[in-house]
């Protein structure tokens, strides 16, 4: 089941928003807690991936909340679709399932950012807005979760496929590989003993080297590089006591 909402309402500063969730339930109280807010403006409903491509087609929203699990075509193939034909709508993705591999194919696919969906109504709102800006929104607990889960950063760590990093310098790929390894920029930045805007001028150049949006997608590029390695099963956990 497809609804679309006449779009003669919209000013410059709303956000359109399509809503898509296999569960009418699910979508009814997603826009119950979107409409009331002047910024929103909620100009459709789809049920399964398949139906949100065609109504994001026509309606062209500016960010479409995406359910990941499915019927017909999942959350993940939707996203991909959609980043492919329609680059400029932001796709933020929500799942009850919050396992690392769906937040790692969802960023893939190309979603701008990825919650859980008992995430609050205010957090709602405010990763709508942030990937309207271009800007990623993931959960902490779940970019914390896809470094310490999936990432392990070898103390001594081959490098890279050359392919992967030919334009990085040796300090920048020193860089990606610490950030990959979950340091943020201050922890970066004692680790190789430089100021912290130095860290972030390597990172914003290794972000334009690699063409990718934000940390979340350089540390995915990180393990499929070669740069840290991908855990192969739960039990192979490093400093378990987190």
């Amino acid at each position: 089941m497809t609804t679309e909402t006449p779009t003669t309402t919209g000013t410059p500063t709303t956000i359109r928003v399509l809503l898509v969730d296999d569960q009418p339930l699910v979508r009814r109280g997603l826009s119950l807690i979107l409409s009331p807010d002047p910024s929103f403006e909620v100009v459709g409903e789809a049920e399964d991936g398949e139906q949100a491509v065609a109504l994001a087609h026509r309606l062209r929203p500016d960010v479409v909340v995406m359910d990941i699990r499915m019927p017909v075509l999942d959350g993940v193939g939707a996203t991909e679709e959609l980043a492919r034909t329609l680059p400029g709508c932001k796709v933020l993705a929500l799942s009850t399932f919050d396992m690392d591999e769906y937040v790692v194919a969802a960023l893939r696919a190309g979603a701008h950012g990825f919650l859980p969906k008992d995430v609050s109504p205010e957090d709602l709102a405010t990763a709508i807005r942030t990937v309207h800006a271009g800007e990623a929104a993931v959960a902490p607990r779940l970019l914390t979760r896809l470094i310490s889960t999936y990432v392990r950063a070898p103390l001594d760590a081959p490098p890279p496929p050359a392919a992967a990093t030919a334009e990085l310098t040796p300090r920048e790929v020193e860089v990606w590989r610490l950030m990959a390894g979950g340091l943020d920029n201050a922890g970066i930045a004692r680790a190789m003993d430089i100021s912290n805007s130095t860290v972030k001028n390597h990172i914003t150049s290794i972000f334009g080297k690699l063409d990718v949006r934000d940390r979340a997608q350089a540390v995915i590029a990180a393990y499929e590089s070669g740069l840290v390695t991908a855990r192969t099963g739960g039990g192979d956990q490093a400093g378990g006591s987190d």
